[in-house]
């Protein structure tokens, strides 16, 4: 194949087979037609993401000492639309009536029930600003920001496409936050 003939291939790419030809160490997604890549994430994100994964997993997921009924998965392949619209959120939460089974391939079609973010310097501004309003725009009923450097955690709850503010909470506190509001979360454990 000559180097025009790959080149004119290269252009006709879909996003989302750029997506799946990154290189390692880079996250894709694509958000409004454009696809986006960051690095992957350094120590207190994947601190904070370690420790939440199992706290939240451990009651709502498995069951054990929660509620359960729930699917707490790490950075899953989220396709609002299929290969069009595809977001990888640090975690995100299923209920299990939503989403009975784990979908057989890579790609999580059904609409998340929750979405968490961790923000860095690297993605603060992506993850307010570009990935907040995907996704009030597809309906996620709560959303979660959390600063591991400021030791904060902000919900959110949709309200007629629109977050609404839950809290802002900070420091090492216990605290009780929807939708996982029966088992209260220690924030001092997310911290490094």
């Amino acid at each position: 194949m000559s180097g025009n003939t790959a080149e004119i291939l290269s252009i006709h790419k879909t996003l989302y087979q750029r997506l799946c030809e990154l290189p390692p160490g880079l996250t894709g997604e694509i958000i409004g037609g454009t696809l986006h890549t960051q690095p992957r994430p350094k120590g207190a994100h994947i601190r904070a993401e370690a420790v939440l994964d199992r706290r939240l997993g451990r009651h709502y997921d498995d069951g054990d000492g929660g509620p359960g009924g729930w699917w707490i998965l790490v950075e899953p392949e989220v396709h609002f639309v299929r290969d069009t619209e595809v977001v990888v959120p640090d975690l995100a939460g299923w209920r299990r009536q939503s989403m009975p089974q784990l979908p057989q391939d890579h790609r999580f079609e059904v609409r998340p029930d929750w979405l968490c973010e961790i923000l860095s310097p690297a993605t603060r501004s992506f993850d307010r600003e570009i990935k907040m309003p995907c996704y009030a725009r597809y309906g996620v009923p709560f959303f979660w920001l959390i600063d591991p450097e400021a030791h904060t955690l902000e919900a959110f709850a949709l309200d007629r496409q629109r977050w609404r503010l839950l809290g802002r909470f900070e420091g090492n506190a216990g605290v009780t936050v929807a939708p996982f509001d029966a088992v209260p979360l220690p924030l001092g454990d997310l911290w490094c």
